[in-house]
Formats: C-alpha cells, structure tokens, sequence
C-alpha cells in the first residue's frame, strides 16, 4: 500500500508544513541567538575537530523529553518487573484507515543474561497510541502452543515444508562443546509495505551465518511469518571485513538490516554504509553482490558504526548511526569526549545517535552530528499527531549505562521526542530543554 508509512507526513497533514514539529520559540531565548529561524530550534555549531562528541545535557535522554514505554509482561519478565530489551524498534503506520504502533527489539531467552549464546526469538508489542497500553501481538491462532507475542524463531524449523521456509538451516539452532546451545535474532524491525507485513533482522554472532534476512508475514501483523527466497542460504550481501575476531570470517555477513521504503520502492540499508534496492517482488536485493555504499563524511579514523537507519522528513533524507562516544584525556589533562577507533587508554562513555542529510537517499550526507547522547542503535519515527521521535534503549554493555548502580535501568524500550531545526537548518536533534 504506498504510502501507508506515517513518516511520510504528507499522509495526514497535507501542506500544513511544521505542525506538530516546529517549536514557535523566541530568539532570546536561545544562548547567543543562533537560529535565524524565530520560528524552529537552532542548529548547534559543529564540534570541531570532526569527530568530537557532543555531550551537553540539553542531547541527553531527561524525564521532560522521554519515556520508557509500559510493555505487556510476559511471564519470564515477572521477576524483573518490565521486558528487557535491546536494540528497541517503534514505528506508526496506517491500517485500514486507522494508526498502528509496533514495538519489537532483542530480547533474552528465560535463564540468560543477555541474548548469547541464545534466545528464542522475535516478539511484537502493539498498541493504538505511544500511550498505550502495549500488549503482545495476538498469535495464539497462528501457534496455539507458542508463547503469545513470539511471531518468529528458530525453533520454528519443525514448520518448514516444501516450497514454504520458515526458517532456514542457517538460522536453526546448533551446539558446540565451547557455548553448548548457539543460535540468536537480533535488532529487528517491523514494516508495513504494499499491505504486507516483513520483518528485517540479523541473525546473531553465534548463529552458523551471522548476517541480516527478511521475513515476509502470510497473514497479517502476527504472521506466519516466511523467509523471503533471497536468504533461503545465507544472509543478505557479500561477507563482510570486521567481525569478532573468534567468528569464522566465512561465516560473517552484514549486520543490522533494515527497509526504507518511498512510494512503492523498498531499499534494504546494512551495517557497513551499505545499501540496496528491493526487487518488485520483494523476495531479494535486485544487486546480490558488491552492494553500494551511501556517499558519507566519515571521522578520520572512522569508528565501528551499527544501526543504520534512514527518515525521509521534509523532503531530506537523515542517515543515522549508532556510535560509541570514547573517552580519552587530552593533553591538558581534560577529558576528550570523540568517536573514534579504540585508542591506547580510551573508554566507551556512551552509546550515541549521530546523523547526516542529505538530498538523495544515496547522498552525499553532510557531516555528522550528535543527535542523542546515550540513545544509539534507535530509529526514527513520526506518530499519529506529526510528531517525530526515536527510540533507545540505554545500552548496557559498557559505559554509562554498565555501571552497576544504572544497570536496572538499562536494557529497556524508550522513546524519546525529537525537534527538527526546519528548512534552513535540516537537523534533527533530541528536544533539547531549550527548544
């Protein structure tokens, strides 16, 4: 169904240009008065040297400009009190006329402590405002016997039958003598596309193939879902340099896929700064081999970059990443906050969202921002009433959010409100409290 996406705006607003996105804010109340625009938030000058992080407190996540959305539990979520999750995915989209908001993320097998060597699937959350209430997709009539919400996993495999995969050998589950039980899905996103439903995930670092796939749903939002003939033996794209040195370079992909989607074209956007075009019949990539790369201004020395994502908003394309912010000390003794490869003494700090515009899906993007300060591996989003967010889920791993005294409030499902700086600025940042 084109256009069905409400991060195409026109959808529900027509010509009504910045409602529900532009902040009618004095001049004055700006530091320095740096937006010509009374009318919209400021751009922020850029950091300099390229490459240096932003970390004012207006970037960060704050009670006045996010939440973390109020999931249904399931019951190996009871002790914990909320659902763990990473990788957190929100969108909005139109069916039959009415919104549909979706949640889905990386989430943890009953048992484990994070989603390795295992976990056991993809689960959906819905709800018909960012209010909610957020329930689990109903599956019980697609599998009676499976946990309810769980749309996909590998344990699956028992359903495929000829000419229908559910799920393919390299994404069933294995065992070794190191790890025992192997085999993960992570980072997924759901979409609504010509009046189907897909889903596009990668599989994890203990998978027999670790890279992205797409699903293709038979039915509607709660499946069953299918993989579509283009992953049937391995995952999207060429091997890819750069993965955990204990991973068998033969094995390892391009991670973290996900769709942008324009009018009735669809393009498959990977880890790596790669991208390609859907075929009509959505069942491959039209280039399988040496995918094309957006034309970027990358750092100098370029970081590992995850969550490629790409918003079509007013007309310009936003690239974002997420990058982790290193700290090192400069040579005054003060603290250099940057993202850059790992250095003799640096430590990650934060997990941010950094973005680039563009006028062309392909580029080139401008240089870099800081966007969110602890908000990366997110996406963007614009809900029912205009209003563009993101998500995040605080990452636990390392940084801000490892430390033992935030680690209960790490790993969840959050949105957080964003502000675009309008047609002359072209940025999009966090709401900063000033804006």
């Amino acid at each position: 169904m084109p256009g069905s996406h409400l991060n195409r705006r026109s959808l529900l607003l027509g010509t009504a240009g910045t409602l529900g996105l532009a902040t009618v804010l004095p001049t004055a109340t700006w530091a320095n008065g740096l937006s010509p625009q009374q009318e919209y938030p400021p751009n922020w000058p850029g950091m300099k040297p390229y490459g240096t992080a932003d970390t004012r407190k207006d970037l960060w996540l704050r009670d006045d400009n996010s939440r973390v959305l109020e999931l249904e539990l399931r019951p190996r979520d009871e002790e914990l009190g909320r659902v763990w999750v990473r990788d957190t995915y929100v969108n909005c989209f139109v069916v039959d006329g009415k919104p549909l908001y979706v949640a889905t993320g990386t989430t943890r097998a009953p048992g484990l402590k994070g989603p390795a060597p295992w976990n056991d699937g993809i689960f959906v959350w819905v709800a018909e405002s960012l209010d909610g209430p957020w329930e689990l997709v109903d599956t019980t009539v697609v599998r009676p016997g499976a946990e309810k919400g769980k749309v996909w996993s590998p344990e699956f495999a028992g359903e495929n039958e000829p000419g229908r995969t559910v799920v393919a050998p390299w994404q069933e589950y294995w065992r070794d003598e190191e790890y025992g039980k192997r085999g993960n899905v992570w980072a997924p996103e759901v979409h609504y596309f010509r009046g189907s439903w897909y889903i596009v995930a990668c599989m994890g670092d203990h998978s027999r193939k670790v890279g992205s796939f797409m699903l293709k749903s038979e039915g509607g939002l709660e499946g069953p879902y299918r993989v579509v003939e283009g992953n049937l033996d391995k995952p999207f794209g060429d091997r890819a340099p750069g993965g955990p040195e204990w991973i068998d370079p033969e094995v390892y992909y391009h991670i973290d896929g996900g769709l942008y989607a324009e009018g009735d074209k669809a393009w498959l956007v990977l880890h790596n700064h790669l991208y390609a075009e859907f075929r009509d019949d959505m069942e491959d990539i039209v280039q399988r081999t040496n995918l094309p790369k957006f034309e970027q201004a990358p750092y100098s020395p370029e970081p590992y970059l995850e969550g490629a994502h790409v918003l079509k908003h007013e007309g310009k394309y936003y690239l974002m990443h997420a990058a982790w912010n290193r700290t090192s000390e400069n040579p005054d003794g003060s603290t250099r906050y940057a993202y850059n490869a790992p250095e003799n003494g640096s430590e990650r700090y934060q997990y941010d969202a950094i973005i680039a515009v563009a006028d062309k899906f392909e580029g080139p993007y401008s240089k870099r921002w800081t966007a969110g300060v602890g908000a990366g591996h997110n996406n963007l989003f614009v809900d029912a009433d205009g209003q563009l967010w993101a998500t995040f889920f605080r990452n636990p791993v390392a940084g801000y959010w490892a430390d033992p005294s935030r680690k209960e409030h790490a790993a969840v499902a959050g949105v957080v409100r964003m502000e675009w700086t309008g047609p002359e600025g072209n940025r999009i940042y966090v709401k900063r409290k000033n804006g």
